[in-house]
């Protein structure tokens, strides 16, 4: 049985890919193999249009198309979380399509606009909250500079159900957390390496990207952390650090093509990544990278 939304939260939410074909379209079942393994993993919540997936370099009928494909190859089997962005005109259309498709809750980007105010992103919020019919809404942050007011404000639009918090301040996630309604959940937004920080002062699930590529892991560490056994977790996690290394590496501009080299390494090529992401991986990154599958038995 599928679990609930508020369980999912408190999981892992696995960023998917977007896979592309040989001519540079979107190729969604690609995906088909990569879900079953991470579903059958135990991970909770499969995640489309979210950063590792691409989101900002698909065009919105592209990114809409994704949301429909994935939730029918999850098939009722976990609860689907479908990210949303964009101008507003484009965020409401892909609420509502994702709605549509039957995604369980949405991911809101921030919006990453030179001119967004704060209390602008609550009108957004509920633009979309309104075009997707009331679906529930988890706040994803990568900018805490708005401060704890408004992020409080942000997280009292109703139907915001959590935060994916993806900044590496955990005291100003501490502090936001105290002002927030104790049924807000706070997600680990950067992934495994920074899990058990934020679980230190509060968070609860991570996201993860690993999970298209070593789904065991990702789960190993999860568990790790839920019986709050941080010496565990971290040696769990210390054996993927190379690959979140290559991942951080040219600004961040390796993130999505680090999964995707690792994908075509063991045999599951979702194709290569879309400009301005860097791609290929250098000949160094390369060799870490199958260092670390080898070291893994991944390949």
């Amino acid at each position: 049985m599928a679990l609930t939304l508020d369980q999912a939260l408190t999981g892992i939410s696995g960023i998917l890919v977007t896979p592309y074909d040989e001519a540079g379209d979107i190729d969604p079942y690609r995906l088909a193999p990569i879900i079953d393994r991470a579903l059958g993993a135990g991970m909770h919540m499969p995640v489309v249009n979210g950063n590792t997936g691409e989101f900002y370099a698909l065009t919105t009928d592209e990114a809409c198309a994704m949301a429909q494909e994935v939730v029918d190859m999850v098939d009722g089997r976990a609860p689907v979380l479908a990210g949303i962005g964009r101008g507003i005109r484009d965020a409401v259309k892909l609420a509502k399509v994702s709605a549509e498709a039957g995604a369980t809750a949405l991911m809101v980007h921030q919006p990453p606009d030179p001119f967004v105010a704060p209390r602008g992103v609550v009108d957004y919020l509920n633009a979309i909250a309104d075009a997707s019919g009331g679906l529930p809404m988890m706040v994803y942050l990568r900018n805490d500079t708005i401060g704890t007011g408004a992020i409080a404000d942000l997280c009292a639009v109703e139907g915001v159900k959590g935060v994916k918090w993806a900044t590496p301040n955990p005291m100003k996630l501490a502090a936001a957390k105290a002002a927030c309604d104790p049924n807000i959940v706070w997600v680990g937004g950067l992934a495994e390496v920074w899990a058990p920080t934020f679980y230190a002062v509060g968070a609860r699930g991570f996201t993860s990207g690993l999970i298209n590529i070593w789904p065991e892991r990702s789960m190993a560490i999860h568990a790790a952390l839920e019986a709050g056994d941080y010496p565990k977790a971290n040696t769990l996690i210390a054996d993927m650090e190379p690959f979140e290394d290559v991942r951080a590496q040219e600004m961040n501009g390796t993130n999505v093509t680090g999964v995707k080299a690792a994908l075509q390494a063991i045999g599951k090529d979702c194709g290569p990544t879309r400009a301005p992401s860097a791609w290929p991986l250098t000949a160094a990154q390369q060799a870490t990278m199958e260092g670390f599958l080898k070291t893994n038995k991944l390949i």
